[in-house]
């Protein structure tokens, strides 16, 4: 038994719209499996491998809603590149959010064009060979307990870990890291983005279900009804998907 995280899930006002923002901002292929849905990953990508964590953006009626608890930071290779980066996605429609520093931070803070705040880190050797997502990093309140969850739950290999903060990344070593950062807050509603896992092909979906929830994980209901999906939330509330093999997304494509 064993699970694959394979991608992150954005909710969106309109998926497509958003999709093409993040294809252009990561230079991926868009495609979509449905009315509503809208799938990102590299072209020419053979989902899932752990060399990327692809993005799923799905409508929603209402995405204002819910809390941004998590994001996709982006890797630069120069100081020149970040600068060059950070210019383009403004182009394609990236602002400032309310809520960023000033210039005495070494990365840049933006929003997508519905508000979602990302980061454009400044040349780090940690993250020379991700890929254009540095790391999905997720605001936790005890980074050393859901690295233990999310180590044992897709056996990611604990790369760092303090009580500020935890770093995880594929048993590979390649592609992004999964990054928890200690932000006490209270949480009172549910995840804008969050993740997505796959059993391995011949598991079972409910058995690792059930080996989530002997993890720590619990049930978790945001009006989804009848899907091939089960819902689950980690030790600290934080909504993810466990997928059916049998529903997979459609080759990306230009």
């Amino acid at each position: 038994m064993g699970l694959q995280l394979v991608q992150v899930n954005f909710k969106a006002a309109d998926d497509a719209a958003l999709g093409r923002f993040w294809a252009q901002a990561l230079g991926w292929g868009q495609s979509s499996e449905g009315p509503g849905v809208t799938n990102l990953e590299p072209v020419g990508f053979d989902w899932p491998d752990p060399t990327a964590l692809c993005i799923d953006l799905v409508t929603v009626p209402d995405p204002g809603t819910v809390k941004y608890r998590a994001r996709i930071d982006l890797a630069t290779t120069s100081a020149e590149q970040q600068a060059e980066l950070v210019a383009r996605l403004r182009d394609l429609g990236a602002t400032t959010p309310a809520h960023a520093t000033g210039d005495d931070t070494a990365w840049t803070v933006l929003a997508d064009p519905e508000g979602n705040a990302f980061h454009v880190l400044d040349p780090r050797e940690v993250y020379r060979d991700t890929g254009p997502i540095a790391r999905v990093v997720v605001d936790c309140d005890d980074p050393r307990a859901l690295a233990r969850f999310w180590g044992e739950a897709v056996d990611w290999t604990v790369h760092e870990e303090s009580d500020d903060h935890a770093r995880l990344r594929s048993p590979k070593d390649v592609g992004p890291y999964l990054e928890f950062v200690r932000t006490p807050e209270e949480r009172t509603v549910w995840n804008r983005v969050h993740l997505d896992v796959l059993p391995y092909q011949g598991d079972d979906q409910a058995a690792e279900v059930a080996r989530l929830r002997t993890l720590g994980a619990t049930p978790a209901d945001v009006g989804q009804g009848d899907v091939s999906w089960q819902i689950l939330a980690d030790p600290e509330g934080n909504e993810f998907c466990v997928l059916s093999r049998a529903a997979t997304p459609p080759p990306a494509t230009d």
